[in-house]
C-alpha cells in the first residue's frame, strides 16, 4: 500500500512540475523527461520501471503540451 501512496505522489509532482520552457514543444519535451524519471521511480517501487517510465512520459509531455507558460513556468529548459 505505501508503494501506491509513493505513485501516486510521482504522477502529482510530473503534474505540477509537467513543463518549463515558452514553445508547446520544449514544454512537451521537458515535460516527458520529467514524467518518464518520475514514472520509472513509481514503476520500479510497483514492480516495473518500464511500464512506469512509459507511462509517466506520456502523461508529462501531455502535461507540457497542454499547459502555458502562464500556467507553469519553471524557466528556461536545459538545452536553451
Amino acid at each position: 500500500m505505501n508503494a501506491k501512496w509513493i505513485a501516486l505522489a510521482a504522477t502529482l509532482s510530473v503534474l505540477a512540475l509537467g513543463a518549463c520552457g515558452n514553445t508547446t514543444g520544449d514544454r512537451a519535451a521537458s515535460g516527458g523527461a520529467i514524467g518518464a524519471a518520475t514514472g520509472a521511480v513509481g514503476g520500479a517501487l510497483m514492480g516495473s520501471p518500464l511500464t512506469g517510465a512509459l507511462i509517466g512520459g506520456a502523461v508529462g509531455a501531455g502535461a507540457g503540451a497542454l499547459t502555458d507558460k502562464d500556467q507553469i513556468n519553471l524557466g528556461k529548459p536545459l538545452w536553451r
